[in-house]
């Protein structure tokens, strides 16, 4: 299993916004220049951020992005599902449309279902005990470790 780049690079922008977080808004530009990720990727991820209430968007010149609420607030598992939806490792734990099921077999007689149902619980609980303020007190020695 493997996560998308916008999964990735949304983590990796709202980190730095997260580091710069007492400074105020930075520009998509800065953005995308320290992390050396596309500004037009980063165009299309951050209206999901936004969406989801991460970021807001300040106007003027010296408007950009900034976070929506302290990193001591924002887990790492509310960026993945903001950009990415919601985890699920086989499609049948997505919610289905109305009316439908999103697997012909049920629940009772899917012989594999706990297994998918516990790694996507597992997943989701390492996503969410990460927060953006634990991201940016990582020290430079504890990286080669």
């Amino acid at each position: 299993m493997k996560l998308s780049a916008r999964v990735e690079y949304g983590v990796r922008a709202m980190a730095v916004l997260a580091f710069h977080y007492p400074e105020g808004a930075l520009s998509l530009k800065e953005i995308a220049g320290r992390e050396g990720i596309s500004y037009q990727f980063l165009e299309q991820i951050f209206p999901d951020l936004r969406r989801a209430g991460l970021i807001e968007s300040v106007r003027g010149a010296r408007g950009g992005y900034l976070l929506a609420r302290p990193p001591s607030e924002i887990k790492v598992g509310d960026i993945v599902r903001a950009v990415e939806g919601p985890i699920a490792p086989v499609s049948c734990l997505l919610e289905p449309p109305a009316g439908r099921s999103s697997c012909h077999r049920s629940s009772a007689g899917c012989l594999t279902r706990h297994v998918w149902e516990k790694l996507r619980d597992r997943i989701n609980e390492v996503l969410d005990e990460v927060y953006l303020a634990d991201l940016i007190d990582i020290k430079p020695a504890q990286l080669i470790n």
